[in-house]
């Protein structure tokens, strides 16, 4: 878009973007949208692992899933949003603060959150959600065949915020039951609006998967900093320097498994049409909460070596084990299956199985980081199908 497209009030049309632009990638506008993000997940990787150390498991799992959601749904709407119809004007860059805000006020409302106060929360993703009604009604504005897809998104998203409002009325098991509805309804939106809509929304695929893969990023620092808060421990704690020591590297380790793991398959091919990428975008909600639940798993098992913890051993390893195979079995189903030949195909889904199994195994997180380098070790010999034809 040029100079001469904008109007009087400096604002340039929002035209779709092209799917097949050459060279797009990230803008800087969206990377700091995802600084926000930092805060947000830290915030609720922090909570998840003081109810799991203090042995409030369940409620601790229940209050990360709804806040995980807020924060997953939050930064995807946005996402794809902007890889269709990201136009960089004032505007558009004053609705993106306005969203960042909101998260930032949704991350100061987390704690009170997993102690079942939802208030700052649910006011602070609507706050989120109204910006993004913004956006979509500009869209909107421009004549052709997405104006009815436009619209029914902001209006869905306008209907689902009244409910969110209404639901801090409700209390006792009815509350716990609209919430479910809740969440289907805000989940349901892009798939009304995409089908009834009469075209669906443009995206670029190299740019939507970057987007993920930035955001992966942010999560898995995450566990990194987990890595330096055991040597950081090890410091003060003198009797468990070696047990300390051991958890960082093996954190990096596993971390770096991950990495491996999740940018290994090229992620553009998962998104092939509206139906994969409905998958895609939404199975990444648990390889999302998946990693930021290692961070916090990691924590637990610092707190248990550093006797803080009201956990086992053996549930605290699980705290590790299973955020590391739900990420794994996520990214191998929407990703990695469809480029991998047999092998990896069966050898991914077994080292899955023998990371659940490790806490009940000897040497607990130890075999984990052990079973995830072999896995990278067989992703390195069998390289993606897709790309096979260019390894010499």
């Amino acid at each position: 878009m040029t100079a001469g497209e904008l109007t009087r009030s400096r604002l340039l049309p929002m035209r779709p973007r092209d799917p097949e632009e050459p060279g797009r990638t990230a803008s800087s506008l969206e990377l700091f949208f995802d600084l926000v993000f930092v805060v947000a997940v830290s915030i609720a990787a922090v909570q998840l692992h003081h109810s799991l150390t203090e042995k409030h498991v369940l409620d601790g799992l229940a209050s990360y899933a709804m806040v995980f959601f807020g924060i997953w749904w939050a930064w995807m709407n946005f996402t794809w949003f902007a890889t269709s119809f990201a136009t960089d004007d004032w505007l558009y860059r004053v609705l993106t603060f306005v969203q960042m805000g909101g998260v930032l006020v949704f991350a100061a409302g987390i704690e009170p959150a997993f102690e079942n106060d939802f208030r700052i929360l649910v006011l602070a993703y609507v706050v989120m959600r109204v910006a993004m009604i913004a956006q979509w009604l500009r869209a909107s504005r421009l004549p052709g065949d997405l104006r009815r897809t436009t619209l029914l998104y902001a209006g869905g998203i306008a209907i689902c915020q009244v409910l969110w409002l209404l639901w801090l009325l409700m209390s006792g098991p009815f509350a716990v039951a609209f919430l479910f509805v809740l969440i289907a309804a805000e989940i349901s939106v892009p798939v009304v609006a995409e089908k009834f809509g009469g075209r669906t929304t443009p995206w670029h695929p190299h740019h939507i998967t970057e987007r993920y893969g930035l955001f992966t990023l942010i999560l898995l620092g995450e566990s990194l900093l987990a890595s330096a808060n055991a040597i950081i421990e090890a410091v003060h704690e003198h009797e468990s320097l070696p047990s300390l020591v051991a958890i960082s590297v093996l954190t990096l380790v596993v971390t770096a498994a991950l990495w491996w793991i999740y940018f290994w398959p090229p992620h553009h091919h998962a998104i092939t049409s509206f139906a994969r990428s409905l998958r895609y975008g939404y199975v990444h909600y648990f390889v999302f909460a998946a990693a930021g639940a290692f961070s916090a798993g990691i924590e637990v098992e610092i707190d248990v070596l550093t006797h803080h913890s009201k956990l086992s051993e053996v549930a605290a390893s699980f705290t590790v084990t299973v955020p590391v195979a739900v990420f794994v079995l996520g990214i191998w189903w929407i990703a990695l299956r469809e480029n991998a030949d047999r092998v990896v195909n069966t050898v991914l889904p077994l080292g899955v199985v023998v990371v659940l199994l490790d806490p009940v195994l000897p040497f607990p997180f130890a075999l984990t980081a052990l079973v995830m380098a072999a896995l990278v070790a067989v992703l390195v010999v069998r390289p993606p199908t897709s790309t096979t034809h260019q390894v010499v």
